[in-house]
């Protein structure tokens, strides 16, 4: 092993255990007191029941975790990379279909390792706290939609890298960064008209008052979307949401149909105001942006994908493009820690944003505090979670500070 392969490894290394350091704080500080704010949400038996259910899931995550890393590590060290590299060079293909064999084989080792804790995490864990609804067939279904839909997506994208990175020399990272970033948005633009119609079934919603109230609100805010829809997520999972999806006329609304059943047409369209607010207010293009401006400091720094220190990394004895997109990709994924947390920050900053906006459109600030105590108790979310798990991961601000913020509001 050389210098540079232990530089790479630390790395690595470095994310794991930041991330379990948050973990275990985030463990010590479970307590099964029952925050005042949710006395009469949370009863006592379910609240001990929300605690186990956080402690198994970050235990699991902190051995899930350990068990990929020292995978990889191993694969690494022990020549997996070339063995893998001469399997697909056999093949007498050229550089971008060789590249698409290479990338081909270690993307399926990936799927398949993480095939058993993904059941283990759905029929296990999920299983054991009530939120598991699917069944092998449907598991094994979404497996392998995902396995191709996910393969034809980076398999496009990656033939595209190599092609540019091959052809284009010291310019390829600002070709590189116009096709992905005009990829994305015609992802953003079609994934919600063909590819989620995969997994779930979305039927607009019928008539009735929570239809009448949401339609209102959009009106008077002059919000046009397509339509609100109701999802199916009963069949895999207890757990509720809402989100927005779409841009121009295909953008919608969409409720989980186990969040209809568990709450008031007032609570429902607050939900609808809030996802609303997201969009009134810039924040998925913001959002974009942020997304496209990491992505071309990536690629700015893919200048180095030709340097003999990244092949030495990997304990590569060629130096073909292809592998070089891959490590590259590899290490900023575990290097780029710093932009993952402004991109929490953000997201969480437009989260309060957009609560305030529905608190004060709306104008049903309680159903709206109402709405989020019954989303933290039907999803046995962490009430007290650390401030570094938070910090580091936590795309939405823990809910007590939500309730907190929305409160505030009505103060003024």
């Amino acid at each position: 092993m050389n210098i540079f392969t232990c530089i790479a490894l630390s790395f690595v290394v470095a994310v794991y255990l930041i991330e379990t350091i948050a973990n275990l704080l985030n463990l010590k500080n479970i307590s099964n007191v029952i925050p005042q704010e949710f006395e009469g949400f949370f009863d006592k038996e379910k609240y001990d029941k929300a605690q186990s259910y956080l402690k198994d899931n970050t235990k699991f995550a902190i051995f899930s975790s350990a068990f990929t890393l020292a995978l990889q590590i191993a694969f690494i060290l022990a020549g997996g990379l070339n063995y893998t590299n001469s399997i697909a060079a056999s093949l007498g293909f050229g550089t971008v279909l060789t590249g698409l064999a290479f990338a081909g084989i270690l993307y399926l080792i990936c799927e398949i390792a993480d095939l058993p804790f993904l059941a283990y995490s759905t029929f296990v864990i999920e299983e054991k706290f009530g939120f598991n609804k699917m069944n092998i067939k449907t598991f094994a279904s979404d497996f392998l939609k995902s396995l191709i839909i996910n393969g034809i997506i980076l398999g496009a994208t990656f033939s595209a890298l190599v092609w540019l990175f091959s052809n284009t020399a010291h310019y390829a990272w600002l070709y590189a960064f116009a096709a992905i970033t005009a990829f994305e948005i015609f992802v953003t633009f079609i994934y919600p008209i063909a590819v989620m119609p995969l997994f779930n079934k979305y039927t607009p919603l019928e008539d009735g008052e929570l239809k009448k109230f949401v339609e209102e609100y959009a009106k008077k805010e002059n919000f046009k979307m397509k339509g609100l829809f109701k999802m199916d997520n009963s069949k895999r999972s207890a757990k509720s949401n809402a989100f927005f999806t779409g841009f121009g006329r295909p953008r919608r609304i969409v409720l989980f149909d186990t969040l209809i059943q568990k709450h008031t047409a007032e609570e429902l369209t607050s939900a609808a105001a809030h996802e609303t607010g997201h969009f009134k207010l810039g924040h998925i293009i913001k959002q974009m942006l942020f997304s496209f401006a990491s992505m071309g400091i990536m690629l700015i720094l893919s200048l180095f994908i030709n340097e003999d220190w990244l092949y030495k990394a990997f304990l590569m004895n060629a130096q073909p493009v292809y592998a070089g997109v891959i490590f590259f990709a590899f290490l900023y994924a575990h290097i780029s820690f710093a932009l993952s947390t402004i991109s929490s920050c953000l997201s969480r900053k437009y989260e309060y944003a957009a609560d305030a906006s529905a608190a004060t459109t709306y104008k049903h600030p309680q159903d709206m505090i109402n709405a989020l105590k019954k989303l933290s108790v039907d999803n046995f979310s962490n009430l007290r979670p650390h401030k570094l798990k938070v910090f580091l991961e936590y795309s939405h601000p823990p809910v007590l500070d939500r309730i907190n913020a929305i409160k505030n509001i009505l103060e003024r």
